[in-house]
């Protein structure tokens, strides 16, 4: 396998790792993943240059909250990571989403157009609002089962919630999901998955819900009950939700637990509307980030994906929105940490997302996570 991270930026061209300009790529990439702001994708010229850098190449990619590209985070850069598999194949589908209900049918879809006896590991990225990630990923795992490593995230819109994008070749859609499937022996596929955030406040019983829609916890109303905590800064929602997720518990298997962060609030409802489903019967509990912990935890989601990598060695890190607004400036700490676990051999790119797809480090399930740093990596070996 061949791979090479660059940038770039309509105003200053392309940039290798180190910052420096890009001469020609060292390889033909057959695979090449891109991340950029929705105003990113949206300028032709910049959807424009990776097919000329990259002409023989099927090019996937999303809109984000902001880029992982040379060990820290930026707004006004395409991150790129280029691809070249000696013996490994790949394929690609997509699907369109308008209703969140059509969530696992979708996924049912796209992981049949993918399944064959060889596949190995499943990376979607899909539209981030439109969709319910937890279903999406059901509908996928049901489709290949539970032997196909699922990993990937939600395209984001900073801290707006207006509009994500999913980009396929020339074309960046709104709505759009994509899943590449990856086959053949050769092929690995690591993944790390940790969240790092600390429980407070009183543990409390989803009494009401629907799907992704939260209606009430310990039959109070969700949404008056989730702002009694938020104080003033109730009136920045959905954005400040971001900042205080809530961690759902299985009752049947208290090992067994996800964090959800609100995508959307209904006033009339007093419903709160989440990335993936909100299961009746489960606990939940808010939770707070503390800056040293949550860079901890990247750094463990990252040697944890490299336990299983051979050879040249490429990664993709999608960390939460939520995150990068908790830490601030500190941000660039949790990118570090993955990094430095990574090692400087690895080349990678990555986004902030309003969803991140991976097993779950506990249960060993692939499924939807919100506030966590996930880490794929991808070799042959």
């Amino acid at each position: 396998m061949r791979s090479e991270a660059l940038t770039y930026c309509s105003s200053s061209g392309w940039a290798d790792n180190m910052g420096g300009k890009a001469g020609l790529p060292a390889f033909n990439a057959g695979l090449v993943i891109a991340f950029g702001t929705r105003e990113a994708l949206q300028d032709a010229e910049g959807v424009a240059a990776l097919h000329r850098r990259y002409p023989e190449a099927r090019i996937v990619g999303c809109s984000t909250g902001g880029q992982i590209v040379r060990g820290d985070v930026c707004d006004d850069e395409i991150g790129v990571l280029a691809l070249r598999f000696e013996r490994s194949a790949f394929a690609i589908a997509q699907e369109f989403i308008d209703d969140p209900e059509e969530s696992e049918r979708l996924g049912t879809k796209l992981g049949l157009d993918l399944n064959r006896a060889d596949l190995k590991a499943i990376f979607v990225l899909s539209d981030g609002t439109r969709v319910n990630g937890s279903r999406l990923v059901a509908g996928l795992r049901g489709a290949v089962g539970e032997g196909v490593s699922i990993t990937g995230g939600l395209a984001g819109d900073g801290a707006r919630f207006q509009e994500t994008l999913v980009l396929l070749d020339e074309s960046v859609e709104p709505g759009r999901i994509v899943a590449i499937g990856f086959y053949g022996e050769a092929f690995r596929v690591g993944h790390g998955c940790r969240d790092g955030w600390s429980a407070f406040g009183p543990r409390r019983k989803v009494t009401g819900s629907r799907g992704n829609v939260l209606l009430s916890l310990d039959d109070k109303p969700a949404l008056a009950l989730y702002k009694s905590y938020l104080g003033p800064e109730a009136d920045g929602l959905p954005a400040t939700g971001l900042l205080y997720p809530v961690m759902l518990t299985d009752p049947d298997n208290p090992e067994h637990r996800v964090i959800r962060t609100v995508l959307a609030v209904d006033d009339a409802n007093q419903s709160l509307t989440f990335a993936g489903d909100t299961p009746q019967g489960w606990h939940a509990q808010l939770m707070r980030g503390h800056f040293d912990r949550l860079s901890d935890a990247a750094g463990e989601a990252a040697a944890h994906a490299m336990e299983q990598a051979r050879g040249e060695t490429a990664a993709i890190l999608i960390s939460c929105i939520g995150r990068r607004l908790v830490m601030g400036e500190n941000t660039v700490d949790e990118i570090s940490a993955a990094r430095e676990a990574l090692g400087a051999d690895v080349a990678s790119a990555g986004f902030y997302s309003y969803g991140e797809i991976s097993p779950h480090a506990g249960s060993g399930f692939c499924e939807l996570h919100n506030q966590t740093m996930t880490v794929t990596t991808f070799s042959e070996g």
